[in-house]
């Protein structure tokens, strides 16, 4: 007799459907596994019999093989222990096997028969939603399940005994519910920050459109500070972006306790990340920062600290909104529409051009410094600001700034302009001023007549690549959008060029 169980395989963030065939045959007694398992697989026998036996369900003395199809497949991860031993269940006739035909199951097994938690319950659950079916898996994660739909049938099962008697009618297990993250009390504010109007005011643009930002300034300045309130400021996530975000956390283990929250992602790594850490890959060809960040913010501090090798990693991603790693064996693609926010001092020392300070190297400082970011990567960044050193002046002067929730309806009312804009060209409302294509952009942000001569003047002696004039327009289409105004003018594109030129203190990236 064959039993058949149905699980998944996980590429990207994406469930493809596994048929898991289970036949128990005379033979030499053991469990054979086939189908490209990998280590963790293989090891599911060992973590099965034990599980069953705890379970009161002794092992048959034949022989047990275990098929994962497609074979061709590569299987990975402990989510198949529990398909594995509900199926051999069902060829023992311990649980009905027409009953589990109706199933997506995925979880891993305790010694003691109990059901833990495994990563990327989330996207089973969606695509088994997507085929009909229902999904068996641990309760803790029954939460996160619950967010695929609401009319989906879903056990969440803490033992195999459970799942027995659910099926028997013994015991019922309720369906569970899904969770939300609540924030956490007292999140930064913008009020929190004194002085620095300007770097405030390319954070508002940054946050509007989307736009990558680069804050250059001495230590002490503000910088982290302000880069740690831009997520203060940002719209929460439309229940697409939401999903999207949840799946590749899923995917990540990052969902505590299977709850989600709209709060958009922030990611800070260190710089001594590597690159398979910013972009993703591995063994197992896990997510990186870039994707955990999608919807959200990737903080680089200490920019020109990372290696130059993981920087210019970031330019596909940043040009793509995906990241692509590619193996021998196979590719996987993670979603990584992040925005870009980096921070670094002008020079090694850290105070150059800072009035009173001669660095004892000399220009040299500064340009070796600068020179470890590339002219493409920094040419893929919108804005670009100084941060001076804040005054005793502004420490002193009482809290007079804008609050976070002040600013945020901005930028709320912003986006929403832009969602109306691009859903009305067929665009995904979730699509912003910083993802618009170099040939929309020059029909959504088309200049009036002062404002073209402005932009081809100093296109012309500022010698802006292809790529600086659509994402000067860019910025000046989300300056007009903040003013409330279809036309872009004038003065937003002075604005916006402004923002563009910041960086002349770094004449060695630029």
């Amino acid at each position: 007799m064959v039993a058949r169980v149905k699980t998944v395989a996980f590429q990207g963030i994406e469930a493809i459907p596994v048929d898991v065939q289970v036949m128990v045959a005379p033979g030499k007694m053991g469990i054979q596994i086939v189908g490209l398992p990998d280590k963790a697989v293989a090891e599911s026998r060992e973590r099965v019999h034990a599980a069953l036996h705890a379970s009161g369900l002794s092992m048959p003395p034949k022989r047990v093989t275990v098929n994962l199809a497609p074979a061709d497949l590569p299987k990975e991860g402990s989510h198949y222990d529990l398909p594995i031993a509900l199926g051999l269940m069902a060829a023992l006739g311990a649980v009905p096997a027409d009953a589990l035909s109706d199933f997506m199951v995925l979880g891993e097994l305790s010694l003691d028969g109990a059901i833990t938690p495994v990563n990327g319950v989330l996207p089973a659950a969606m695509g088994a939603n997507a085929i009909g079916l229902g999904l068996i898996c641990p309760a803790d994660c029954g939460s996160e399940a619950a967010w695929a739909s609401g009319d989906m049938t879903i056990v969440a099962a803490r033992s195999l005994v459970q799942i027995a008697n659910h099926f028997r009618g013994t015991q019922i297990i309720a369906r569970p519910e899904p969770a939300v993250r609540t924030a956490p009390a007292n999140q930064p504010d913008l009020s929190e920050i004194k002085g620095q109007i300007l770097a405030k005011r390319a954070l508002e643009i940054a946050a509007a459109g989307g736009h990558n930002l680069l804050m250059v300034g001495p230590p002490g300045s503000g910088k982290s500070m302000l880069a740690q309130r831009l997520p203060s400021i940002l719209p929460p996530l439309s229940p697409h972006e939401l999903l999207e975000v949840s799946m590749i956390a899923s995917i990540a283990g990052e969902l505590s306790g299977g709850k989600l929250s709209d709060r958009r992602p922030f990611r800070a790594p260190h710089h001594s990340a590597s690159m398979a850490a910013m972009v993703g890959g591995g063994i197992r060809a896990r997510p990186g920062e870039v994707s955990l960040a999608h919807r959200g913010v990737l903080f680089l501090d200490e920019f020109p600290e990372f290696s130059p090798v993981v920087l210019d990693s970031l330019r596909q991603p940043l040009e793509s909104g995906e990241s692509v790693i590619a193996r021998a064996n196979h590719r996987v693609s993670y979603p990584a529409r992040m925005q870009l926010i980096a921070a670094m001092n002008p020079c090694r020392c850290g105070m150059a051009g800072e009035p009173g300070h001669v660095c004892a190297r000399g220009a040299r400082c500064a340009a070796d410094y600068q020179a470890r970011i590339s002219g493409p990567l920094l040419d893929r960044i919108d804005l670009r600001v100084d941060v001076p050193a804040v005054t005793a002046a502004d420490l002193i002067r009482p809290q007079t700034g804008e609050t976070s929730e002040t600013v945020r309806a901005r930028v709320v009312e912003a986006r929403r302009m832009q969602a109306e804009r691009y859903a009305a060209l067929g665009f995904p409302p979730e699509t912003n001023n910083a993802q618009c294509s170099s040939a929309l952009v020059e029909t959504v942000a088309a200049p009036d007549e002062g404002g073209s001569r402005l932009l081809s003047d100093a296109a012309e002696k500022m010698k802006f690549s292809a790529r600086a004039y659509h994402r000067i327009l860019k910025v000046a289409r989300t300056l007009a959008d903040l003013d409330g105004s279809d036309m872009v003018r004038r003065i937003h594109l002075a604005e916006a060029i402004s923002y563009r030129v910041a960086g002349e203190r770094m004449p060695a990236a630029a």
